[in-house]
């Protein structure tokens, strides 16, 4: 066996003794020690057990109590330690603002990223696709793809610019975080704060997928408005990791983002060493298959804000930096309705990707919308049901349909998404991706 296999089996053995602490927003509290935890302060003149008391705040210290991120972290050596942190190649990965390529109108579709080199992992496997603002400004958002086939091995990785919603497509991930351990396969997903250090090993040979990297104000769940106390994703739902440290008095490559560029340190010891926090700064890990999907049960088919997960609010009400959508099984009932997605113009821009299946609305084209890949329609572009689509749909009976072969999602902010130049001049880029919408007759009769 390899030691990659080796690393797989480990990983593999670790996910499946997981245990996590449910709800989203919570403040949590954990210890991998019994008494490691002070009682009635957050820094007493001695910590117990002899750690260090650290504090990693997610939002300024005046940030309503609503907004404020912020958790406590009892560790064997405090962040402070280590040595300067020097650039290092950002591969391909790449940081706002986006200004490699001019803004371009035209709807874009990528197949999946090529096979990666031997011995890739997740950090080295990032691939980015566009963004938009500026994370000096904590503005904006980005999106990477990524594909790895090993292990991320002494070396940790930290993201301040923002936090990471990692959208698993192809094989599961172990995330070994500061505050715990979380295992997320295809069809969940995974967020880690701005801030907090992590490392990615695989528990299959192969994985792939995709990551919203958010700038502005923290994930969270949407306001439900008339829908009322219940459905969407539910709070419960949401898991926490417990507490867990590992004892490393090895060298460990730390890599940071930082302002769009990667830069790393050589520690002489491993930074995931937190016995013990409490807080709600906090990595955590869903289930999408848990989704309520609300819809219609009389005639239309409802704006796709329906289908919103989590939300990154702007200071204007409802107009999201951006926010992760999610496509699950389904019923369709609608009468007298054309049920795939309709044709549209928005001011926002969408990504979107699949992690399983087919989407109803994009079904034919060169190439497909296939796991793996993504399609980007930024701000006003045409889009909707390609013309296989609406010819079926416009002919189907309108029995009860249950879309149960399929799980998309979809990235969408208020700003345009402007591609890499790697992203523009990609071989896996569709060349004919506007001719899905070509033979699209004229109906129309005075």
């Amino acid at each position: 066996m390899s030691g990659i296999e080796q690393a797989m089996e480990r990983a593999r053995k670790t996910a499946g003794g997981l245990g996590y602490s449910p709800g989203f927003g919570n403040e949590h509290s954990s210890e991998a020690v019994p008494g490691a935890l002070p009682l009635g302060r957050n820094s007493p003149q001695r910590a117990p057990l002899g750690l260090y008391a650290e504090q990693l705040s997610g939002s300024a210290f005046t940030e309503p109590r609503a907004h404020n991120r912020r958790s406590w972290l009892y560790r064997i050596r405090p962040s402070a330690a280590h040595p300067p942190f020097r650039r290092t190649d950002n591969g391909r990965l790449r940081g706002g603002p986006f200004t490699e390529t001019v803004p371009d109108p035209n709807r874009l579709r990528w197949d999946p990223l090529p096979e990666p080199a031997p011995g890739t992992d997740w950090l080295a496997g990032l691939w980015t696709l566009g963004g938009n603002g500026n994370p000096v400004e904590r503005t904006g958002m980005a999106v990477h793809l990524y594909h790895a086939n090993a292990p991320m091995t002494d070396r940790v990785f930290g993201d301040a610019d923002g936090e990471l919603l990692i959208v698993p497509e192809l094989g599961g991930l172990l995330l070994v975080t500061e505050l715990g351990v979380l295992a997320a396969r295809p069809g969940e997903v995974a967020l880690i704060p701005r801030g907090v250090r992590f490392r990615v090993e695989l528990l299959d040979e192969r994985a792939r997928g995709y990551v919203c990297e958010n700038h502005g104000r923290p994930f969270t769940l949407p306001d439900l408005g008339p829908i009322g106390a219940n459905g969407l994703a539910n709070a419960r739902d949401f898991r926490a990791p417990t507490a867990w440290y590992e004892e490393v008095d090895s060298e460990v490559e730390v890599i940071t983002k930082y302002c769009g560029n990667l830069w790393a340190a050589t520690f002489d010891h491993s930074p995931l060493d937190v016995v013990a926090w409490h807080g709600n700064h906090l990595p955590y890990v869903y289930d999408l298959r848990r989704f309520n999907v609300i819809g219609s049960i009389s005639y239309d088919h409802p704006d796709p804000s329906i289908f919103t997960v989590l939300t990154s609010p702007s200071d204007t009400p409802g107009l999201a930096g951006v926010d992760f959508v999610v496509f699950a099984p389904r019923w369709l009932v609608g009468e007298d309705t054309f049920r795939p997605p309709y044709f549209h113009r928005n001011v926002m821009s969408e990504y979107m990707g699949l992690i399983e299946g087919a989407y109803d609305a994009k079904t034919s084209g060169e190439g497909g919308f296939v796991p793996g890949g993504g399609s980007l329609h930024t701000m006003m572009s045409a889009h909707g049901p390609d013309r296989e689509t609406f010819e079926r749909a416009s002919a189907a009976e309108l029995l009860p349909q249950r879309i149960d072969d399929g799980l998309a999602f979809m990235f969408e902010t208020r700003w345009p998404i402007l591609t890499t130049d790697q992203a523009a001049r990609a071989d896996h880029r569709q060349q004919g991706y506007d001719r899905v919408w070509q033979g699209l007759e004229r109906h129309f009769r005075s």
